[in-house]
Formats: structure tokens, C-alpha cells, sequence
């Protein structure tokens, strides 16, 4: 009977010499992985099981208890790639995307998100340029190490036809489904 192989630790992109023998290669939905029973592109099979929920990289190596490295690879999405006239303009839409948590790529000069017809009219009408592509989608992680954003609206926004962005007022807490000691923790009674 042969030992199942285990990948419990994670080498960050850069971190370690790139001489794997094999490659991995998930969307961004499967590289935010715990626990997980996974197959190489080779064919290994290994457990996945790490400490925590992490967000595995484009170029991350998954060390098994063998010492061989898998590196994750992001396999191509339907994307968007958001440009803007100015970097003021794109620091506007970014703001925007942040303020909705969405996923969101920075790459450099430009935004990339999954495709999603009412951000993309959002974003044209903010300025932004879109240009649609099939793509690696290897999106920024949380702000308080949470290593990936929720991707969920938490406005009632209106796109008018003056052409401008109208957020209508609301309160910043958001009922995620949990609650404590038998309240909810979240916007009143409200579900959006």
C-alpha cells in the first residue's frame, strides 16, 4: 500500500528556487483552499492541508511531505482589463471596486476583474476603457490578511443618465450569516 501524499505548507511566489517537476493549474475560485484532495497536471495525487483557508498564488510551490514542489499555476478566466485616460481616473474606479469588494488584479496600469456586465457599465461610466480577454485571474488578497476579498455589493447604486454614479446612503455593516449568542450581527433585518 503506497502513502498518500501531503502538501502541508505553502512557498510563496519568489521564495523558492522554481525547479518543480509538476504544475497545478486552478481558477481563482479553487486556490482558496484549506483542505482539499487535489491532482497534479502530472497526474500525483496529494492532500492539500494547510493550517488555515489560504489564497494559493500564480507561481506559489506546494511543498509534500516528500520534499517535491507543485507549482500553482492560475488557469485563464473570463476577464476584464479596466484603463483609464489618467491614473486619477483609474484610482477612481479602483476606489469603486474596493468599495463593493470586489476581487480586483492591479497590473500596473490597469484593473482586472471577472467579467460582470453591471461593474463593466459602472466602469465605462466612470471613464474606464474594457478590453475582454480569457486570461489568469490572480486577484489582490484582504486588507487584514484574510488573503481574498468577499466579491459582494453592498451598495444601492444607480447608474443615471447624466452619466454619473449615485450611491445612496446606507450603513456600513453587512449580515455575512453568523450570529452570536442568539443575535445577528448585521443591517437591520435587511438582506441585499
Amino acid at each position: 500500500m503506497t502513502k498518500s501524499l501531503r502538501a502541508g505548507l505553502v512557498r510563496p511566489v519568489g521564495t523558492w528556487p522554481d525547479w518543480c517537476l509538476d504544475t497545478i493549474t486552478l481558477d481563482g475560485e479553487d486556490r482558496h483552499r484549506r483542505r482539499a484532495l487535489l491532482t497534479s497536471d502530472g497526474g500525483t495525487e496529494f492532500l492539500l492541508d494547510l493550517p488555515d483557508a489560504t489564497w494559493l498564488r500564480h507561481g506559489d510551490g506546494l511543498q509534500l511531505d516528500d520534499g517535491r514542489m507543485i507549482k500553482v499555476q492560475a488557469a485563464p478566466e473570463d476577464v476584464v482589463d479596466i484603463t483609464a485616460p489618467s491614473p486619477a481616473g483609474l484610482l477612481r474606479i479602483a476606489w469603486h471596486l474596493g468599495n463593493r469588494h470586489l476581487p480586483t488584479q492591479l497590473l500596473g496600469d490597469a484593473l482586472r476583474i471577472r467579467r460582470d456586465h453591471v461593474i463593466e457599465a459602472m466602469a465605462e461610466l466612470l471613464g474606464g476603457t474594457l478590453t475582454f480577454r480569457s486570461a489568469p485571474f490572480d486577484p489582490e488578497g484582504g486588507a487584514y490578511g484574510h488573503g481574498r476579498t468577499q466579491g459582494h455589493d453592498h451598495g444601492h447604486s444607480h447608474l443615471h443618465q447624466d452619466t454619473r454614479l449615485h450611491n445612496h446612503g446606507h450603513d456600513h455593516t453587512h449580515d455575512h450569516g453568523h450570529h452570536h449568542h442568539g443575535h445577528s450581527h448585521g443591517n437591520g433585518g435587511h438582506d441585499h
